[in-house]
């Protein structure tokens, strides 16, 4: 019994002694617990390195208006993170059709959007210059809105007709003015958006004679 005794001791001692002895880099349990670390901490790098990336867009290099063609020289591009919205934005790599056409205003230094760019046959509004005698209301700038009142001269050549309201809520596109050879301003020309059922009327109004009158619409709806 003694003797027995004795070598189960020896052997549980051996076991215990095999359980608290240091693991040698050779243990395959060591390697893949090192492997799961370094793992983990690689996922975490790429996955940093992913959210924080940039990607190169399109930015409008001046005020691109409705209807203008547009070229690479028009544009110029930015590093951006946008994630989600990425895809509402053309990315600086994207090549731009010839006939590429701007559908929407975009400001100078603005991203431009995906849907602001297309072709002529996808207007639903075309410009047309209205050269005014009145002054240009000190609002009125591209983007805004304003009425288009026309007043015809009346049969007899003197005078005009009671004016009425042609357009309702027309973005403007652009302002030209043209400067005298003093320095001073020879004439303004306001390029309004209208409908093409409109462009017909308005035209008609502007090879008669008529007085047009911009009201600025601060409400932006149409009629």
């Amino acid at each position: 019994m003694t003797g027995s005794t004795s070598q189960e001791r020896a052997a549980h001692g051996v076991t215990a002694a095999a359980r608290l002895r240091k693991p040698s880099w050779r243990d395959p349990r060591l390697l893949v617990g090192l492997l799961l670390v370094l793992l983990s901490v690689l996922g975490v790098i790429l996955l940093v390195a992913t959210a924080n990336r940039s990607e190169p867009y399109y930015v409008a290099a001046e005020d691109l208006s409705v209807g203008q063609r547009i070229t690479a020289e028009n544009l110029t591009t930015v590093d951006a993170h946008l994630q989600d919205a990425s895809s509402q934005y053309l990315p600086g790599g994207q090549a731009l059709r010839e006939d590429a056409v701007m559908t929407q205003r975009v400001a100078r230094g603005q991203l431009l959007p995906a849907a602001a760019v297309g072709t002529a046959d996808a207007l639903d509004r075309t410009p047309v210059g209205i050269a005014l005698e009145t002054p240009v209301p000190a609002q009125a700038g591209p983007g805004t809105h304003v009425d288009v009142w026309v007043a015809r001269p009346k049969p007899t050549g003197r005078g005009y007709l009671e004016p009425r309201k042609l357009v309702t809520a027309a973005e403007i596109a652009r302002v030209d003015t043209t400067d005298t050879a003093l320095g001073g301003s020879g004439g303004v020309t306001v390029h309004v958006l209208v409908t093409r059922s409109q462009v017909g009327p308005l035209v008609d109004a502007l090879g008669n004679d008529a007085k047009v009158t911009l009201v600025p619409n601060t409400t932006g709806g149409g009629s």
